[in-house]
This record gives structure tokens, sequence and C-alpha cells, in this order.
């Protein structure tokens, strides 16, 4: 089965990161997606204590990331980088489920 998720070594990188500033309980990091934003669905991001029943874990680079049950279908394929620009610094999902995604990149639409 394949990879509900990739990590680009960026983003990778910048979980290791973010891991070492969190503290010992914090096993990896969560995605998932929820209904909101201008096109219908944002994704979510956040620490993860524990594998909650059902999610997908993926480790990959050295890093631990748990996939929500109810993103998994929206999220197939998905490559996610971190991307550093002059005046912002985020994680971005390079999606190929999208149908559509607001202007701001914070939404999407399958």
């Amino acid at each position: 089965m394949t990879q509900v998720i990739k990590l680009s070594d960026n983003a990778a990188n910048r979980i290791k990161e973010i891991m070492s500033n969190a503290d010992n309980s914090t096993i990896g990091v969560r995605v998932g997606v929820q209904s909101g934003g201008c096109a219908g669905m944002s994704y979510i991001m956040e620490y993860a204590k524990e594998i909650k029943a059902n999610e997908e874990v993926i480790e990959d680079k050295g890093v631990k990331v748990l996939i929500d049950p109810n993103a998994i279908m929206y999220l197939l394929g998905t490559e996610m980088d971190y991307k550093k620009e002059k005046f912002s610094s985020q994680f971005v999902f390079k999606n190929p489920n999208e149908t559509e995604r607001c202007g701001c990149g914070e939404s999407f639409k399958v």
C-alpha cells in the first residue's frame, strides 16, 4: 500500500525542529482536515501524544506523522513540504485530490 503522505526533506527537518521543542510525551505530529475556509476544507496540524484508533502512522525520514482516519481519503498521495519565504514560513500540502484551492492557500476542495 502506498503511503498516504510523503514528506519532503524540508518538511521532515522542520518537524524534527518542532519535536525537539515539544515535551517528551509528544510522539509526532497529527495531520487532519476540517470543514472551513473559503474553499470548504482546511488542513490542521497538532502535536500527537498517542496514536488514536484507526489512525494511519507514517514514519518517514526519521519523523512520525499520524493521519486522522477521517482525513485519509482527502490526503491520499499528498506531499507535505515546508517553505520558508521572506515574510512567512509554513507547511504546504501538494494534494492531487484538490479540485479547487482558495487564493490564500489555506483551504481546498476535493
